[in-house]
């Protein structure tokens, strides 16, 4: 079972790349993220032409996540719990239960972590808030012991290593320490990251700028990778980034990350 996750910047806009990266890699279960859609404006259609069925939270220009799966599918959650309140203005949540061929089933969430910058702003402040509500929410849901992943563009750079220039980065939310310690928070949890328990090696970037360019210098950032609970980790058995998607025409600033499971 492959399980992938890819920010797509704008699914519309990279529909080709889309389509075509689907029916080469056949991934089994798809996490998106920046949609940059309304649900009513996802290429549900196409996508579901490839053997899909298709999650979306969506939002106007911004944001917005989806679930593609070829097993059954039923939605969870579309938002962290937010004090009193289950809702978010912001569409970077979307929680789902995989029902598996051999009868067993799989959570699987895809996150799209806020970017945070300026940091002397709001926009860190919400970051950080939205990492501690999405800790809150996973220490609840590691109590049922199952298998879960969780698939994100989390807008954190872990380590010096998973960036070009670490000194370029000092003043980014990305790389911010308080940004670095919600990451280790999260997998204090007893969450696995998938890279780093599958290889690892650092400069293994899923992202690269448009601007400066960043693409033929190879000077990405690695912000892209999926999260497992125990019992997902237990099964895991491969890692991939899909380093070439980024030559394509048109191609997104992300490329996918996929993982292989034994199920």
């Amino acid at each position: 079972m492959k399980i992938a996750c890819w920010n797509v910047n704008s699914v519309n806009a990279r529909l080709p790349n889309v389509l075509d990266w689907l029916s080469r890699a056949r991934p089994d279960v798809v996490c998106l993220q920046e949609l940059k859609c309304e649900a009513h404006k996802f290429p549900s259609e196409e996508i579901e032409a490839l053997g899909y069925n298709c999650l979306i939270h969506g939002q106007k220009s911004y944001n917005g996540v989806a679930i593609l799966s070829k097993f059954p599918i039923e939605e969870e959650r579309r938002a962290l719990p937010f004090g009193d309140e289950e809702s978010d203005e912001q569409s970077r949540y979307l929680e789902s239960i995989i029902s598996l061929p051999n009868g067993t089933a799989m959570r699987v969430i895809c996150v799209y972590c806020p970017n945070g910058n300026p940091i002397d702003t709001p926009k860190f402040d919400y970051k950080l808030a939205w990492m501690d509500r999405l800790r809150n929410h996973v220490t609840n849901l590691l109590k049922f012991e199952e298998p879960m992943v969780i698939c994100g563009d989390w807008n954190i750079i872990p380590r010096a290593e998973d960036c070009f220039d670490p000194k370029a980065w000092e003043n980014d939310a990305l790389f911010h320490p308080k940004s670095r310690q919600k990451w280790h928070e999260l997998l204090n949890l007893g969450l696995t990251d998938a890279f780093m328990a599958l290889d690892a090696r650092g400069h293994q970037y899923t992202f690269w700028d448009y601007q400066g360019g960043a693409w033929p210098r190879n000077n990405g950032i690695h912000i892209d990778t999926l999260l497992l609970s125990p019992q997902a980790a237990d099964k895991v058995r491969a890692i991939k980034i899909w380093r070439d998607e980024r030559e394509a025409v048109k191609a997104s600033d992300h490329v996918p990350v996929s993982a292989d499971f034994e199920v």
